[in-house]
């Protein structure tokens, strides 16, 4: 992963949901897919592109943050976007409403990924170039407690979707540590691929899967023994993986193959194959799971691609360098029709007590 990040340094940077509602004399349909907007953290162009989904447009003016943002946390509500400032060892916070920066944290050193609590209250950073995760309050958006001391260049950081403990990568060792977000002290370290990367949890926290960016593999852990159960091959490099909401697939990319790989979690074997855009980056789910974003680092680009079929949906242009994505909750369907039901003038209404 860090190769990823030297390589963009050198070269420019690298449900659906439907409504109906019935009123006492109307009824009013609504249906179409979840609306909802897409963050798109741009390293080599300091900003964050937004783009609308299902439309695939991009808002007109990017979001300026700190210096080689790399990751994008989304608060449980929507209404925050927290952006790791991997030059500026800071956390730029975005209003999701206005778009705009309502503060800057300052971290540890190279801050790389960024991970909410399930109730929005605490933010977790793995700082690079330190060796450590802070941990940020975000009722004041200030650093809570002394930073956590973990193995060497942590790098992929998440919480365990139950809240009670969070996995750290460490891209020099090869291993995970444990942190029991009670105590904020690591537990225990797991071995496992070839500078791992990217760690994502299955939505009942039994399982998590990293992404071994030299191994070319995944490796499934039991979070309830902290050993690896499975390893999975997939394609070279792999640097950005997510789990679909109701933790039926994880889609990884493979930044050298320039390919997404799809893998059954039930049987932990890669399903499909799907072809992308110069050396993707970061994948991520729509709350609904039915579409998945993926950034392409070198193609500055975003492609769609729709779950059911795997397949590209769409690709627009966005900042220079994106990497990591942060997604936004659905927003309710605006109504498209409008029927009126005409009383029938043979019914008598009857009225009673």
């Amino acid at each position: 992963m860090l190769k990823v990040i030297r390589a963009l340094a050198i070269s420019a940077i690298t449900l659906v949901a439907i409504a109906f509602v019935v009123a006492d004399t109307d009824s009013v349909g609504a249906t179409g897919a979840c609306q909802t907007s897409v963050y798109v953290a741009n390293y080599n162009s300091d900003d964050v592109s937004v783009v609308d989904s299902p439309s695939n447009t991009v808002r007109s003016s990017p979001i300026a943050v700190g210096a080689h943002p790399v990751s994008i946390a989304v608060s449980p509500s929507g209404d925050l976007a927290y952006v790791t400032n991997y030059g500026s060892g800071s956390i730029s916070v975005i209003n999701t409403s206005s778009n705009s920066v309502v503060s800057t944290v300052s971290v540890g050193g190279s801050p790389f990924r960024i991970s909410l609590t399930p109730n929005g209250n605490f933010a977790y950073v793995s700082n690079n170039g330190t060796n450590s995760v802070s941990i940020i309050n975000t009722a004041t958006n200030t650093v809570v407690g002394s930073p956590i001391p973990v193995s060497p260049n942590p790098i992929g950081l998440a919480v365990a979707p139950s809240g009670a403990f969070a996995y750290v990568t460490s891209y020099q060792n090869g291993t995970v540590s444990v942190i029991d977000t009670t105590t904020n002290t690591v537990t225990g370290t797991i071995p496992v691929g070839v500078q791992p990367g990217v760690v994502a949890f299955s939505p009942d926290s039994t399982k998590a899967y990293v992404a071994n960016y030299s191994s070319g593999t995944v490796s499934v852990i039991n979070t309830t023994t902290n050993t690896v159960t499975t390893t999975i091959t997939v394609g070279s490099q792999p640097g950005g993986l997510a789990i679909s909401p109701d933790g039926a697939i994880a889609y990884v990319t493979n930044y050298l193959s320039s390919t997404l790989s799809v893998i059954n979690t039930n049987t932990n074997t890669v399903t499909a194959t799907i072809s992308l855009g110069a050396q993707p980056a970061g994948v991520a789910f729509t709350p609904d799971g039915a579409t998945a974003y993926i950034a392409n680092s070198v193609a500055n680009s975003l492609t769609a691609v729709d779950v059911n079929s795997n397949t590209v949906t769409s690709t627009v242009s966005v900042g220079t360098g994106p990497f990591y994505l942060g997604v936004l909750p659905c927003a309710a369907p605006t109504p498209t029709t409008t029927t009126t039901v005409a009383p029938d003038p043979e019914v008598i209404p009857t009225f009673t007590g």
